[in-house]
């Protein structure tokens, strides 16, 4: 049984580790049948299918995907939350929107109790029952689903639309887009440290270079040494792990004590050398409004000799 880091750990690392895992244990989702990347969806449907409803604005909204959450913070919409699930805590008044459960196979009853005008769904297969009683019972429904980077601003637009933010849509996409863009031009001559980014130790799963987080390891001057395997999350062996033998190891706090007190990771440099270090994670395992901040907390951990150039908002 796969054991997951449930009260650090962001739903996107969850749903991460389901795209290589293929099981849907507890709020993780199934991936097996998990619909196509968000920017493979049409402008103006969702990652259901769906058409985005545009043209209102809903007042009660159900938020079941910390991204969306944060997000309609971001948006100013905020106030119109009605719920959200245990996982949101950020930012901090998304604590005080009523919790209603789990994102993944949410429970229907308990949406439909808030009053919902529309609900925003995170795309896992396991959600698309939920989705359909949430149409039948005449809820506006947004499914979505973010890998890469270009999925999230994809995102932030379809929810605009949905809310009837979308010029304030546009400019968090200019404001993210301009932030991760000063780390790359503050990292773009350095030298690129091989990284290897563990997700779970047993199975052992890492980010592969269909993930967001493969994108903000570039941004900060590293390079993936999984970067090769378009999953977000391939599971991969401990040898192979060994053969690619990275500069640095990145992961979640709880993840670099097991690695620390395990001897089989004396093998790999990074290792030996101490280059083993703990993520924020959760700003840098969720795609988010946060996404520039998350690349410059990964590029000073690379790179600290940047940090002044870093720290700088030029």
């Amino acid at each position: 049984m796969i054991r997951t880091r449930l009260t650090l750990a962001s739903f996107a690392t969850l749903a991460l580790v389901a795209q290589g895992c293929g099981a849907a244990a507890r709020d993780v989702p199934d991936s097996t049948t998990a619909t196509p990347r968000a920017a493979a969806a049409p402008s103006g449907v969702d990652d259901f299918g769906a058409p985005v409803p545009r043209g209102h604005r809903p007042e009660r909204i159900v938020s079941l995907n910390p991204t969306t959450t944060e997000l309609l913070f971001a948006l100013g919409a905020g106030g119109r939350l009605v719920g959200r699930t245990h996982w949101d805590q950020y930012p901090s008044e998304a604590r005080a929107v009523p919790d209603l459960g789990p994102g993944i196979r949410p429970n229907v009853e308990a949406v439909l109790g808030a009053r919902p005008d529309l609900v925003l769904l995170y795309a896992s297969a396991d959600n698309r029952s939920a989705a359909d009683a949430l149409r039948a019972a005449g809820i506006a429904v947004v499914a979505l689903k973010v890998d890469r980077i270009a999925d999230f601003f994809r995102c932030v637009r379809l929810v605009g639309d949905a809310i009837g933010e979308r010029p304030r849509a546009d400019s968090v996409v200019d404001s993210v887009s301009r932030s991760l863009d000063r780390v790359r031009a503050v990292t773009a001559n350095v030298a690129r440290l091989r990284v290897v980014w563990p997700l779970l130790a047993d199975p052992l799963y890492v980010i592969g270079g269909g993930s967001f987080m493969s994108e903000l390891l570039d941004a900060a001057g590293g390079r993936n040494v999984f970067a090769d395997m378009p999953q977000p999350s391939p599971q991969v062996g401990r040898e192979e792990v060994l053969r690619r033998d990275a500069d640095v190891v990145v992961a979640a706090p709880s993840s670099v004590r097991r690695i620390l007190a395990d001897p089989a990771w004396r093998g790999l440099t990074a290792v030996r050398e101490g280059r083993v270090y703990a993520d924020d994670t959760t700003l840098v395992e969720r795609p988010s409004v946060r996404l520039g901040e998350a690349a410059r907390s990964i590029a000073l951990q690379l790179h600290p000799e940047l940090r002044d150039r870093l720290s700088s908002p030029r």
